[in-house]
């Protein structure tokens, strides 16, 4: 019965892609919607982007083994992240009017700096779409009691969620991300009034918790406890504000205005509604500690699908995976699209297909999704790391390498060229160092590398331009 709902609904959300396609006349309208959307539209947006496989399995597995202090880098730095990119960054990039975030690197330093952040940025995205993916493989197993493998599942989740992005863009996105943060939010909400109930309500579940050591949020000891909980907050706080996906959210609102209350809202309803899950998986411990115990130290992202599957009515169960199907559908399709369009844009238009029109450039990215899709589909099926992980790692190399340039490029006007490429080197090669020498260090290579970073910038555009040095030599010695 539960893999015939999960199909109905599947067909549902293909149908409503595909319909919304019928938007896209244009680039502009493929990548940003043509820079219409209501408030409405990017707060959902927003939130569904963010609430992935990672929240509903990744964050809930974390929490029951590491407590709060486990989930510092999601919900706490993720949520922060879609606040302060709100109130900092989306005023300034909105009226810059540009299709990418690497449009932004090229307008404000030069093409050598877009090429290199686009293809970090890029790099970033794999290891994200690829637990979305993962995901979408373990419900298929899950909902069809096995009989469907987890690599088959993956081909098939992946092959819905390539159709209505390949032809949709950012419009099937939107609308669907609307439709899919009404069921996410009435799924959870249900379950967990569902399972409240079996653990005698909230509040005894929050005093175990408590008892237990889980709710402890600040680390105990020194700046040896201190400064990896500071560099796993920061590393996804700030290492996913120069994504495509937080920018194309921001810009495809209708106005200066909606983008930067679309994205706080939708902030801080992902900060809410990250704790349901965890909710729901430590109350398991409390349901069958002897079962769920043993499955959390086997494998802790399968606590909460279990608890659903042997502890709740088919109702509860159709909720619960449609939630999770439209959380991690909403994730995945955003995350295919967004490097697919940097690509096009940043460099194939400007390296290779200099002459591309409009509509080459439309079907050209359409392409690169499908492109795109079965590179993370190889990755997924290659990788052993876990669904949270993988989410994890994948805002390092955007940390250590294009944040800086972003956030000083807009905040300090004497932040140039050479300045944003020693801050790309120097965050990349320490970063790099580190993780192949001291990857368990206490500082973490990527707070190390953040603030080689810093100094990068600091250090490059303080000095003299060598460039612009060598240009007056050059001109006062021709033979030279």
């Amino acid at each position: 019965m539960l893999i015939w709902f999960v199909v109905i609904y599947l067909l549902f959300s293909v149908g409503v892609g595909l319909y919304a396609s019928r938007r896209v006349h244009n680039s502009r309208d493929y990548v940003v919607a043509g820079r219409n959307l209501p408030l409405p539209i990017v707060t959902a947006t927003v939130f569904a982007t963010w609430f992935g496989a990672e929240t509903v399995l990744g964050i809930s597995a974390t929490f029951v083994k590491e407590g709060l202090s486990g989930v510092v880098a999601d919900p706490f730095g993720a949520s922060m992240c879609l606040i302060i990119a709100g109130l900092f960054f989306a005023p300034l990039l909105y009226r810059m009017n540009l299709l990418t975030i690497g449009d932004y690197y090229r307008a404000r330093y030069n093409r050598v700096v877009e090429l290199i952040m686009t293809i970090c940025i890029m790099i970033s995205y794999l290891g994200w779409v690829s637990a979305q993916v993962t995901a979408l493989g373990l419900v298929f197993n899950m909902v069809s009691g096995g009989s469907i493998e987890q690599s088959t599942g993956m081909f098939i989740g992946t092959a819905i969620v390539l159709t209505y992005t390949m032809f949709g863009g950012m419009w099937s996105v939107a609308l669907l991300d609307f439709v899919q943060m009404t069921v996410i939010m009435a799924g959870m909400l249900l379950i967990a009034v569902l399972v409240s109930g079996d653990v005698g309500g909230v509040g005894n579940v929050v005093n175990h918790a408590q008892l237990a050591g889980k709710l402890q949020f600040l680390p105990q000891g020194g700046y040896e406890a201190w400064v990896p909980f500071v560099g796993a907050g920061i590393t996804m706080m700030l290492g996913s504000i120069p994504q495509q996906d937080v920018f194309q959210r921001m810009t495809s609102a209708k106005d200066e205005k909606t983008a930067v209350r679309g994205s706080v809202s939708g902030g801080v309803l992902y900060f809410a509604f990250a704790f349901v899950p965890m909710f729901l998986a430590y109350s398991a411990t409390l349901i069958d500690p002897k079962v769920f115990g043993e499955m959390i130290e086997s494998d802790a992202q399968m606590v909460l699908p279990n608890l659903i599957l042997h502890h709740t009515p088919l109702v509860a169960q159709v909720f619960f995976f449609g939630a999770l199907l439209s959380a991690i559908m909403s994730t995945a399709s955003a995350t295919l699209l967004a490097p697919s369009v940097m690509f096009t844009e940043n460099i194939l238009k400007h390296f290779a297909l200099k002459h591309m029109s409009d509509q080459q450039m439309l079907r050209t990215m359409r392409i690169i999704v499908v492109t795109f899709g079965a590179l993370v589909l190889w990755f997924a099926l290659n990788s052993e790391a876990s669904i949270f992980k993988m989410v994890e790692n994948a805002y390092k190399i955007t940390l250590v390498a294009a944040f800086v340039p972003l956030a000083f490029g807009l905040y300090w006007k004497r932040a140039n060229t050479q300045g944003a490429l020693l801050s790309i080197v120097l965050g990349l090669a320490t970063w790099l160092l580190m993780e192949a020498l001291q990857p368990s260090a206490i500082w973490p290579p990527q707070l190390v590398g953040l603030l080689m970073s810093v100094c990068g910038m600091l250090l490059g555009s303080l000095l003299p331009n060598l460039n612009r040095k060598h240009r007056a030599a050059h001109h006062r010695h021709p033979s030279v």
